[in-house]
């Protein structure tokens, strides 16, 4: 045998230095042997021997070793971005929005003070009241009426042009009883106005009226319940502390409807003043007799007396409509 058949055969032999399928052997290195105790590394599918699994040695092919401080690094940043992922869900709560802050502790020493929770059904405290004002506005309870005054009288001092273009000329005086919260100027000047108003009766032909302070051919004066049941009385009339009425030297009006008005009538006492004049002036110029309701739902005549009841009628305060139509009803 040759020399190279003789190392084969002496490979065959011990079981050491055996080629590899399809690998040829290299001359002159032998194989080693295992050591003991030592299992034989595994072979892959390909039938090569696996590579090794320390994580500290080479790899399949003389790979380099990490060095340690490069892997401990390497941890460290893992960590970090694990809890810090971890603090950032717990701070955000779970419905990803930020927790309430909660209130800076108080300083060392001082008792800190709860605060109670304000109750819902608590009403809002009330603001004080402004002091009063000579320059506020009238209150809107009903004014006081005083049951009776002196008697005596205050007369306005005012005079005005005459109203009205056609018809008998009567001059008027305006009086006030004393003692009482009207006064005499402003009631004159209230009086005017309604004689001149576009649905009285200067306006519409049935005569001419004129604001005097003397040589007056009629009076109107405005008193407390008491006297004006007097000043009627004396000449027959009963008003029993409620009602106005004409006398022969003219007008005697109730306080009590100058202010109050009329629970018959609907509208505002100043309106109701409107009804007052007109019908006392309605005798003064001539129509004695009272007029009844023409028909249910009409307006009811100036020369009604109204404060007794409308049977049917709206109550009404002139004695024109505003296209210059009378407003009439049967005599009663």
């Amino acid at each position: 045998m040759g020399k190279r058949a003789a190392v084969a055969a002496a490979g065959r032999g011990t079981g050491r230095n055996r080629r590899a399928p399809g690998r040829a052997a290299v001359p002159g290195r032998a194989r080693r042997s295992p050591r003991p105790g030592s299992s034989p590394r595994p072979r892959g599918e390909s039938g090569r021997q696996a590579p090794r699994k320390d994580a500290g040695g080479p790899g399949p092919r003389g790979g380099r070793r990490r060095p340690a401080g490069q892997l401990l690094l390497a941890a460290l940043v893992a960590a970090a971005s694990l809890l810090g992922g971890a603090l950032l869900a717990h701070w955000r709560g779970p419905g990803g929005a930020p927790p309430a802050v909660a209130a800076p502790s108080a300083p060392p020493g001082t008792a800190a003070r709860a605060t109670p929770p304000p109750s819902p059904a608590s009403p809002p405290a009330p603001r004080p009241s402004p002091p009063a004002s000579s320059s506020a506005p009238p209150s809107s309870a009903p004014p006081r009426v005083p049951a009776s005054g002196p008697g005596t009288f205050t007369v306005a001092q005012a005079a005005g042009d005459p109203v009205g273009g056609s018809g008998t000329l009567r001059r008027y005086r305006v009086e006030v009883e004393n003692g009482i919260d009207v006064s005499a100027r402003g009631a004159a000047a209230e009086i005017q106005q309604i004689l001149a108003h576009p649905q009285g009766w200067a306006a519409n032909g049935r005569g001419r009226f004129q604001l005097v302070a003397s040589g007056a051919d009629f009076t109107i004066r405005i008193a407390t319940p008491t006297t004006a049941d007097r000043l009627c009385l004396a000449q027959g009339l009963d008003t029993g502390g409620e009602l106005n009425c004409e006398t022969t030297d003219g007008v005697v009006v109730n306080l009590r409807r100058w202010l109050l008005g009329s629970p018959t009538f609907a509208g505002t006492p100043a309106e109701y003043r409107h009804l007052i004049i007109n019908h006392e002036v309605g005798h003064e110029i001539g129509i004695r007799q009272h007029l009844g309701c023409p028909g249910p739902g009409s307006p009811a005549p100036v020369m009604m007396q109204q404060i007794k009841g409308l049977d049917g009628c709206r109550s009404n305060a002139w004695p024109y409509t505003a296209n210059g139509t009378y407003i009439t009803g049967p005599a009663v």
